[in-house]
This record gives structure tokens, C-alpha cells and sequence, in this order.
């Protein structure tokens, strides 16, 4: 089967138990967002919001709360597509193998986009963008954002749906600067195809045209997000995954026009004409700030009869674009590796913010003749990592060699944690890059995509047994002085607010050398931070603190440091600065008035009034 429509997949989901109606009047400010965390933290039921205060039409969110759920809408096609993205990455496999494929390329000839004619249900009406739902999620937002888009354009030079882009990047509907219903705020990140195509018409000097589908077939916003081999349309993925070809027009002004969407904003984006987007309580867990991004000036926001707005809330992880992530990873398994020669695995730290902290195991056989003592095929491994698409945000990249030990497990923290430090020599195997590109959402560095990289590579054999429990017998200099043990051989350390790099570098030459001749007996990395018990309580904490907060070349520091011909090492334990620094972007922090609002809604024992 496939779902013709967001209505039909949300029929089906409430037919077999996966979502619950909520018809009291929700306010799009913030309860929505905060009814939308409680039930993805109880791994409830998607949501069918019936009643929004401002708008006549009805929301979705949680579609993809649970794998199982999500599993569960693609249950007839996600075989044929794990298959049709093996072949993708490797054609030959069809040789090899093919009547193992006879089916799914049967649904690959049948997923090729339809141009249908302009008569398509999304054109039953037209609305404005103030009468849309208005859904706000955090306290600090700079006003309401469609946060489940499907972000159309065409490369201007090479026109038409099998050159196009379909994205998933944030769109600012209110707030700010923008002109009430002319106006809409478009904001990507770097490496993302809209800005080649944006890129392409700015040379030209002519506007791009640019389409927004909200709702449709479950295949169409995953699709968007899916991180798709070099020509790969995500409209023939969405109809391969959806069992149902992308159907699309184009309107009087000439504007691409999902014909399943549920709404379609149209509008266009002039040359070097922006406006300040923002801020906005992001993934990493804390507010992307106001900058300059493009302006959208709408042109329509069409509509289908009965149609169904359809949102998400982002946030510090785990969050519905965390099992987003899971269904990703379950469809495309090993392809990314297949891209890179060696590159056995590659696992982006969910509970890190994603691309804070990446995990990649490598093949060492440069020297097949000698035993391997150095890291040597994985440091260009990850130089290649570090030049591929997405995977070159990563701000920290650990990489092990699959020789040392074949069943290391890439999505086990503590396990991978525990291998790397247990071979690595920081006088050695720490391999920088500075003033680099990073993260849009990273605020760690000195401004807007601005900041360092740093490679951990470890290869050879067992070096050190880390400590599993701190020595009673540690004894700490002031003022870095309380500790705990996060995971084995990684002690953090609280120290005072962080004042400035000026101060702390004094600081921390002072208390490392003050350290210097402790024993420190299976302790390899000493992070600091603000509050000890906070970091060390779970493996997620520990995580998203120190990679989320830190800036590699500003904030490690060693004991027994060293710069030798430009590089930098250590003999001692490795030390991250995770404290606050005065430039980061705001915790996202709940509404607490907000969250007793919201318990009306709820039973005592946490679930919605009347579902189990």
C-alpha cells in the first residue's frame, strides 16, 4: 500500500492505535510544542491537533516519534528501498544478484515524478500566512516557524523536476522584520543544494523561485531529509518510498506544485536581499541567534480541502528528528560508507547535537607488510570524511581502525570511548584544523560558521587500562578540585564560571602545571565543567556538555603540553573546556507556567487523558 495523502496516513495510523485526537482548544504558542516533548518522552502516539487558537486549520506532529511507528507507515516499500539504495551505491550488485532486485526495480521504474495537470486538489483555496498555525516552541523564538517543510527549487540553468532540490530548512512565518502575509524568512545551513541553486540565479541576477509543501505522503517529508546519493532525486525516493509517483505541476506564475501537499507557500528569493531570521531553539539544544538569511516574498499559500498542517519541535536530544535519524539510518544502512574508500562505518552522536561529535571506523592497510603502530589510512580517511558533504560539519571526529578490533561497536558511546583512549598517544594522534568552517548552529566558535575541527585517530595495539573509579588518593589543585569519573578514563572536573580566554589560559597554565607530576592512574581526558554532578549523572550529559560547549583549538588544553614544528601534543591527560563561554547561545529552557497548563491534558501517570 501507499498513502495518497497525510489524511490517509493519519486514518491509518489512528485505525491501528498510533495516534490520539486532542479536540480542547490548544494555544500554537508554546503548548502545542510542549503537549508534542511530553508525549515523544513517554514514546507515545502521533498527535491530531483539531482545535488550534488562530487558525481553522488542524496539526500533526510525533508522525515520527517511534522507529516502530515510522516502520510501520513504510511497511510495504522499506525492503525495496534498503535495495534500491544498495544498487545506487553499487550497480554492479543487480549483476551479482538479480533476482534479488526484481522487485524493487519494478518500484523504481513506477517512483519516476508524474506531471499531472492544474487541476489537483491543492488548489481548492488560497489563505494567508498569518492563518496558518501559528506554533511556536520556545520561550525565546523569534516568532513562528514551519518546522516540517519541504523546501522546493530548480537549478535555473537546468530547469525542471529532475534537476530540482527538495530540502528541509526552517522557514520563519512571523516576527522580526518580515511584512505580515508578504513576507517569510528562509534559512540553510552550509552544503545544502538550495544554495547552489540560489548561488546559480544570483550570478544571473534574477529572482529564484522557490515552492514550500507542507504535509503531503509521510514519503515526502522524510525524503527531504534524506541524505540522498550524487543524483538521486528526492522526488523519485518519495515515490519509491511512498509506493506512489510525486505528482506535481506548475501554476500560472510558473512555480513547481507538490499536487499531495497539503498547503504550498510559493514566493521568491531576490539577490543579496535578506533579512534578520531568528532566534530559534535548534537541535543542539540551544537557540540558533539573529543573523541575516534570505527573504522569501510569497507570491500564494494554496491549500487542499480539509487540509492538515504538519509541524515538529526540535531541541536538545533525543527529539523526533533523533528518530528521523533512526529510520535514515535503517534505509540506507552502509551506503555512506561505500562513498569513501576504507570507510568501514561512520555514526554522527545523536545525544552531541549530531554534527558535534562523529565516530568513524577505518581500514589501516597502507603497510600489509609491517605491524601497524600509527594511525596512517585513517587520517586520510578522515580528511575525506571531513570533505563530504554533511559529515564535513563534524567538529569532532573520532576514528578508530577496524583492524584493532572487528566487532567494535560505532553506535556504543562508552565502548568506542573506551577503545579510542585505551591506544590513542595525544602527544601524537591529534590532528587540528583551525579557523574553519563549522556548524551554522555551533556557536562555539568566534562567529557565524567560524571555528576549528580536531581528528582523533587511534590505531594499534592496547596501550593503557583505564580507570573504571577515581583513586581515593587523587588529590586536585584549586581551583579545578571536585571530580567524577563520566566513563572510564574520562574524569570531569567543575570549575568556576568561565570569565574569559585571556583569564583562563592563565588559569589553566597555572593549575596544569601545578598537575603535573600527579599520577593519574587510568585517567586519559579531564573535562571541565560547571556542574560535575550534571555531566557525569548519564552518558547523554556527558556528551552533549562537552562536545556542545567546547571549540577544539581554543578549548584543549594537556598536561605536559607541548608545540613541536606546529604541532600540538600532550604527555599528560588531554583537558576540554566545556564550560560556558560568554558568546554561546542560550540554554533552551521550558516554560514552567506553560508546563502546568498542559497537565490538564494529562493523567497523573504522564499519558494523554484516555489512551493507556
Amino acid at each position: 500500500m501507499g498513502y495518497s495523502s497525510l489524511r490517509d496516513c493519519v486514518n491509518d495510523l489512528e485505525r491501528n492505535g498510533h495516534l490520539v485526537r486532542i479536540k480542547e482548544e490548544v494555544d500554537p504558542y508554546l503548548e502545542m510544542a510542549a503537549i508534542h516533548m511530553r508525549v515523544y518522552d513517554a514514546e507515545g502516539p502521533a498527535l491530531l491537533f483539531e482545535n488550534i487558537k488562530g487558525s481553522e486549520f488542524p496539526a500533526v506532529s510525533n508522525l515520527f516519534g517511534t522507529l516502530e511507528r515510522s516502520k510501520f507507515m513504510f511497511r510495504d516499500t522499506l525492503d525495496h528501498i534498503k535495495k534500491l539504495v544498495d544498487v545506487k551505491m553499487d550497480p554492479t550488485a543487480v549483476l551479482k544478484n538479480p533476482f534479488q532486485y526484481i522487485g524493487s526495480s519494478a518500484v523504481a521504474l513506477g517512483a519516476l515524478p508524474w506531471k499531472k495537470k492544474s487541476s489537483a486538489p491543492i488548489l481548492y483555496g488560497k489563505t494567508q500566512i498569518s492563518a496558518l498555525p501559528q506554533v511556536v516552541n520556545w520561550p525565546m523564538d523569534g516568532g513562528a516557524f514551519v518546522t516540517m517543510p519541504q523546501v522546493y527549487t530548480e537549478d535555473i540553468n537546468k530547469p525542471g523536476i529532475m534537476n530540482a532540490n527538495l530540502g528541509m530548512y526552517r522557514i520563519q512565518l512571523s516576527g522580526n522584520e518580515y511584512i505580515k502575509d508578504k513576507e517569510i524568512g528562509l534559512h540553510y545551513q552550509l552544503h545544502r543544494g538550495i544554495g547552489v541553486h540560489q548561488q546559480k540565479a544570483n550570478e544571473l541576477g534574477k529572482p529564484l523561485k522557490v515552492s514550500i509543501f507542507v504535509g503531503g505522503p509521510p514519503s515526502h517529508p522524510l525524503s527531504a531529509v534524506m541524505p540522498l546519493p550524487e543524483g538521486l532525486s528526492e522526488m523519485i525516493f518519495a515515490g519509491a518510498l511512498g509506493n506512489r509517483r510525486f505528482r506535481y505541476f506548475y501554476d500560472e506564475e510558473g512555480f513547481c506544485i507538490s499536487a499531495d501537499a497539503d498547503f504550498v507557500i510559493t514566493g521568491t528569493v531576490y539577490p543579496n536581499e535578506n533579512k534578520p531570521e531568528g532566534p530559534f531553539g535548534d537541535h543542539i539544544g540551544y537557540y540558533s541567534l539573529v543573523h541575516p538569511f534570505p527573504l522569501m516574498k510569497v507570491h500564494n499559500v494554496y491549500h487542499k480541502k480539509d487540509p492538515i498542517w504538519s509541524f515538529t519541535v526540535v531541541g536538545r536530544p533525543p527529539q523526533e528528528d533523533t528518530s528521523f535519524g533512526a529510520l535514515i539510518h535503517e534505509i540506507t544502512g552502509s551506503a555512506i560508507p561505500q562513498e569513501i574508500n576504507g570507510l568501514k562505518a561512520v555514526h554522527a552522536v545523536d545525544a552531541a547535537g549530531v554534527h558535534p561529535l562523529l565516530f568513524a571506523i577505518g581500514r589501516e592497510s597502507y603497510t600489509p607488510y609491517q605491524k601497524v603502530e600509527r594511525p596512517q589510512e585513517i587520517l586520510t580517511i578522515a580528511n575525506q570524511i571531513l570533505g563530504k558533504n554533511q559529515l564535513s560539519l563534524a567538529k569532532y571526529l573520532f576514528i578508530a581502525a577496524t583492524e584493532d578490533n572487528p566487532n567494535l561497536d560505532i553506535h556504543h558511546v562508552e565502548q568506542f570511548f573506551t577503545h579510542i583512549l585505551e591506544r590513542i598517544d595525544f602527544a601524537r594522534d591529534l590532528h587540528f584544523q583551525t579557523n574553519t568552517t563549522i556548524d551554522t548552529l555551533d556557536y562555539t566558535g568566534d562567529g557565524l560558521n567560524a571555528g576549528s575541527k580536531v581528528v582523533f585517530a587511534a590505531a594499534g595495539d592496547k596501550k593503557v587500562e583505564l580507570a573504571r573509579y577515581l583513586s581515593a588518593n587523587l588529590d586536585l589543585p584549586r581551583p579545578f578540585d571536585k571530580a567524577k569519573l563520566a566513563l572510564p578514563g574520562i574524569m570531569v572536573v567543575q570549575g568556576a564560571k568561565f570569565e574569559s580566554y585571556t583569564n583562563e589560559q592563565r588559569v589553566l597554565a597555572e593549575w596544569t602545571s601545578a598537575a603535573k607530576d600527579i599520577a593519574f592512574e587510568g585517567i586519559k581526558m579531564i573535562v571541565l565543567v560547571e556542574d560535575v554532578d550534571f555531566a557525569a549523572a548519564n552518558e547523554n550529559n556527558f556528551v552533549w556538555e562537552t562536545f556542545t560547549k567546547s571549540n577544539p583549538a581554543y578549548d584543549i588544553y594537556g598536561i605536559r603540553s607541548f608545540n613541536r614544528f606546529k604541532h600540538w601534543g600532550c604527555d599528560g591527560p588531554l583537558i576540554i573546556d566545556a564550560r560556558r563561554k560568554p558568546h554561546h547561545a542560550p540554554d533552551l529552557i521550558k516554560d514552567q507556567d506553560v508546563e502546568r497548563r498542559i497537565d490538564r491534558l494529562f493523567a497523573p501517570g504522564g499519558s494523554l487523558h484516555g489512551i493507556a
